[in-house]
């Protein structure tokens, strides 16, 4: 090759680097700057209930991951009040900052006005810390031994959410009646930490199965073991959050992590859980923010969701459809 053409090569080389190199801080720039900040609203309609009951509407708010100074954020999750929920479910990490609880409580002040239940996230717990964004695709990412230091003011968070009457599962369970329905909840703590101890969902009285109800689990992290004892359990509907969808996403193919042993493809959306015989439906929420250490999401935009729950066609009065079947 001589020397001009080498020159050429060099030059289209470099062109295409530079080429690359801005395309790469474009995708950059529009992710911590643009798409970040682009709230939506899921919708999904689930035809679960049991017979006769009205239209239940259930907003499932995840990894909120407040910081103070996200005006933005504040003011989009103040107008969800104007969705009418009839419940709200909280799957945890509202907090990235140890000055977030007041902004994330006035942001949340309104919907405090609905019955809710929560769990916790472990970023609810403990604040972020840098890690190499790489070390993501390697698994579930690890958390240090000493946590001491990144405490964060969760249980004054835990304690407003409480005075509001929201429900805390956190290792446990509990009924609502919500409308005419009976609402049997079992949660539990942050899967992610381990810290999840099953406990079943409420026994309740002798001839508590001829009322009309619905059991509904609910975990921040959605680990396949904890999935499956929910199904096991005899839940109707399972509720989660955690993976942020992936974040960083593929345009056409999807999120290349869930950070945890959940398969990438389930890592957003309404999705039906099987184990044993039972096919129960499943929704993970990409969540709301971002750990404050990563301020990007590509390809895969915040959301709240709003389940409606019906009556399903095959339900009886006192349940939902017998044996889990898969409906639709």
């Amino acid at each position: 090759m001589d020397a001009e053409a080498l020159r050429a090569r060099l030059r289209t080389a470099g062109k295409l680097a530079l080429g690359a190199a801005a395309a790469g801080g474009a995708a950059l720039v529009y992710g911590s700057v643009i798409e970040r900040n682009l709230f939506g609203l899921r919708e999904e309609t689930l035809p679960i209930l049991p017979a006769g009951q009205r239209p239940l509407k259930i907003l499932h708010l995840a990894d909120i991951h407040m910081t103070p100074g996200q005006t933005l954020k504040q003011k989009w999750l103040r107008r969800l009040v104007a969705l009418e929920p009839d419940l709200v479910v909280n799957t945890g990490d509202n907090l990235s900052h140890r000055q977030a609880v007041k902004p994330l409580l006035d942001s949340l002040a309104p919907l405090m006005d609905v019955p809710g239940v929560f769990v916790p996230g472990s970023n609810d717990y403990y604040a972020p810390v840098m890690k190499n964004p790489f070390s993501y695709l390697t698994g579930p990412s690890k958390q240090p031994e000493d946590y001491s230091s990144r405490e964060l003011p969760w249980r004054e968070m835990h304690a407003a959410f409480g005075t509001a009457g929201w429900i805390d599962l956190t290792n446990r369970n509990q009924s609502l009646v919500v409308g005419r329905v009976r609402l049997d909840f079992t949660g539990v703590d942050d899967p992610h930490l381990q810290r999840d101890r099953y406990v079943g969902f409420p026994n309740g009285s002798s001839s508590a199965d001829s009322a009309a109800h619905l059991r509904i689990a609910v975990a921040h992290a959605p680990y396949q073991r904890v999935l499956d004892q929910f199904t096991a359990g005899n839940a109707d509907l399972i509720l989660a959050g955690h993976t942020h969808g992936g974040q960083v996403c593929l345009p056409g193919y999807g999120a290349l992590i869930s950070n945890c042993d959940l398969p990438t493809w389930r890592a957003r959306g309404l999705t039906y859980w099987d184990y044993q015989g039972r096919s129960v439906p499943l929704n993970v929420s990409a969540g709301l923010g971002t750990s404050r250490l990563a301020p990007i999401r590509f390809a895969c935009r915040p959301e709240a969701v709003l389940l409606t729950l019906t009556p399903s066609p095959s339900a009886t009065a006192g349940g939902a459809p017998a044996g889990g079947l898969r409906l639709g």
